[in-house]
């Protein structure tokens, strides 16, 4: 392999697979990239046998070739480089590095080591979404979502496509967000509907690597799912398992429906926070006037703090109930509008977060019991 490539383009390649390198692992290989030339490309591909990236950059390809180079070696050569060119080339495995006023020799392993990154077998159907789109809808998700070794089934995003509709959904058993994307902002020729459970890790690649400026391409089999773009793939295993039915949680009806300022339930969560506990306790109370909610916590060994804050009120009001401020404050920063519903049924029920604009995402959070 020879080539002569721009130190921007491949310090952004270094970049989109980094998450992909396992540097913790006990097996050596995965703590290397895979470069190799293909279609006047340079590819660049990393695994931890879970997840695999391959991004593909331009470069003046001068001899094919391939090698297997760790990464945190090159990575931090081209990342404190000052050249605008790198030249690489090959020779017995080793790569060979040099720019105007530097050289280096990286010591690489054979090739035929480095582990195959599968491939979809149904490269027929797939879905098309502005990656914008999906990014968005991911990211209003993504905060109810925890990583669990007891249930791995809750460890990810569901992924629930209806031919119509898709439906994004996480939960952690404390909270969840469910987000709808309607058809007219997708196309897909999957011939019925499916539901994959994607590990989070793989969300958070997705969110991370991927343009806004592109359609997204994802292809799904019976046990992987491929995101790609002219540049970029990723493949990642999905959960094995049936994502819990979430349905019986989400309130049929809201006993007091509190129409409230987005930015000053925010700034009242910031604030009384500072005398919460470990549990992250803050009480809201319903003043007798039904016009005013109170905001507060209180410590043992600080003191106790209220914000009061002005309402509009539908329902027959509600004594006192209490959350985790961090729970709600996720919910919050993702909710749309000036307003927001914040949906309370008492200090057993679950209370719910949505927009009054915005019907197609909701986020719900349990209080915490007294």
């Amino acid at each position: 392999m020879k080539i002569i490539i721009l130190s921007s383009k491949l310090k952004e390649g270094l970049i989109s697979v980094e998450r992909a390198v396992n540097e913790n692992s006990n097996l050596l290989i995965l703590k290397n990239v895979l470069l190799k030339t293909y279609n006047n490309k340079l590819q660049i591909s990393a695994t931890n046998l879970e997840l695999g990236i391959v991004r593909s950059i331009f470069g003046k390809i001068i001899e094919e070739g391939m090698a297997v180079i760790p990464f945190q070696t090159l990575y931090k050569i081209v990342l404190n480089s000052d050249s605008e060119r790198i030249n690489l080339e090959t020779k017995n495995n080793n790569l060979i590095i040099k720019t105007d006023n530097y050289n280096a020799l990286i010591q690489g392993i054979n090739p035929e080591e480095f582990p195959i990154i599968p491939e979809i077998k149904n490269k027929k159907n797939h879905l098309t979404i502005p990656t914008n789109i999906l990014k968005e809808a991911l990211l209003k998700v993504v905060p109810a979502a925890q990583i669990s070794e007891i249930r791995p089934e809750i460890s990810g995003i569901l992924f629930d496509y209806q031919l119509t509709i898709i439906k994004l959904a996480a939960t952690d058993t404390f909270r969840l967000a469910e987000q709808i994307i309607s058809d007219k902002e997708f196309k897909g020729n999957f011939p019925q509907g499916l539901k994959v459970i994607i590990p989070i890790k793989t969300i958070q690649e997705v969110i991370k690597i991927f343009s806004e400026k592109e359609n997204l391409k994802i292809f799904i089999d019976d046990n992987q799912i491929l995101f790609r773009n002219d540049e970029i793939k990723l493949i990642s295993r999905i959960i094995d398992g049936d994502y819990p039915d979430y349905n019986s949680i989400i309130p049929s009806s809201i006993e007091n429906e509190i129409i409230i300022k987005r930015d000053q339930l925010t700034s009242a969560l910031k604030l009384v926070s500072s005398f919460s506990g470990k549990i992250n306790e803050v009480r809201i109370k319903l003043l007798e006037n039904k016009k005013t909610i109170e905001v507060y916590s209180a410590s043992q060994d600080l003191g106790e703090n209220h914000y009061l804050i002005p309402i509009k009120l539908k329902g027959k009001g509600f004594k006192d109930v209490s959350f985790n401020w961090r729970y709600l404050l996720d919910g919050l920063k993702v909710v749309r509008g000036e307003n927001i519903i914040f949906g309370i049924n008492g200090d057993n029920k679950p209370s719910i977060l949505k927009s009054p604009e915005d019907k197609t995402y909701f986020y719900i959070v349990m209080p915490i019991k007294a």
